[in-house]
């Protein structure tokens, strides 16, 4: 496949289509980060396949270098594509957190991930991320989390479908996403999210952002 054929450029705008308040979550992730990382300081970011944390980072930031991690050789081909004006402070590794660098980091993030992997590879993200942080330094975290008991996961699923609908998805096929969620994502309870960062020895892990099925938390090392 290549690396930028139809479903690798269709990954920009399907995440803008799915995820409301986008360029606001990016914008509240480097205020939260900038808090306490330097001017020239080093961020790890988990997930930066398609590249669009790094950039606009990148662009908020000029003191500032990045290391990205993500399993995919084709995303991070579309990382290098979308964040091609700041390349020159931009490391990315292929793999999952073992693949990125010891550090230590000033700060972290990893956005739009966590509800496609397992629960056992979160804590592994999460511990990985936690030892390659400073003392104190933030972690930003943000991914699809909703109930897990009925109807009320049943009705977020839907809202979730519903909301990134394009016109042309009909009842089956919106049937079938709903379906494919349940069957192909793995999302957790807020409660859970927050139990995986205590475990994984974050603390003072706050909800900083919700958008329809979306959260986002600040904790740190």
């Amino acid at each position: 496949m290549s690396s930028f054929d139809g479903r690798q450029d269709g990954y920009i705008d399907g995440v803008r289509r799915n995820v409301p308040g986008l360029d606001g979550l990016h914008r509240m992730t480097w205020l939260l980060l900038a808090e306490r990382v330097p001017v020239d300081g080093r961020v790890l970011v988990v997930g930066a396949g398609g590249g669009l944390e790094l950039q606009a980072l990148a662009e908020q930031e000029c003191g500032w270098t990045f290391d990205g991690v993500d399993p995919s050789s084709d995303m991070l081909a579309l990382a290098r594509r979308t964040a091609s004006s700041n390349l020159e402070r931009i490391n990315v590794h292929q793999g999952d957190i073992s693949a990125a660098p010891d550090g230590p980091f000033d700060g972290a993030v990893c956005s739009l991930v966590f509800h496609h992997i397992s629960p056992e590879d979160r804590r592994k993200a999460l511990e990985g991320i936690r030892r390659r942080l400073r003392p104190d330094a933030p972690f930003i975290l943000a991914h699809v989390s909703i109930p897990s008991t009925e109807p009320e996961r049943s009705i977020w699923i839907g809202r979730h479908v519903e909301f990134g609908a394009t016109a042309d998805m009909n009842t089956d096929r919106r049937a079938s996403a709903k379906a494919g969620m349940r069957a192909k994502t793995f999302i957790r309870a807020p409660e859970q999210d927050l139990e995986d960062l205590r475990a994984a020895g974050f603390k003072e892990s706050t909800q900083f952002f919700q958008a329809m099925s979306f959260r986002g938390w600040v904790s740190y090392a």
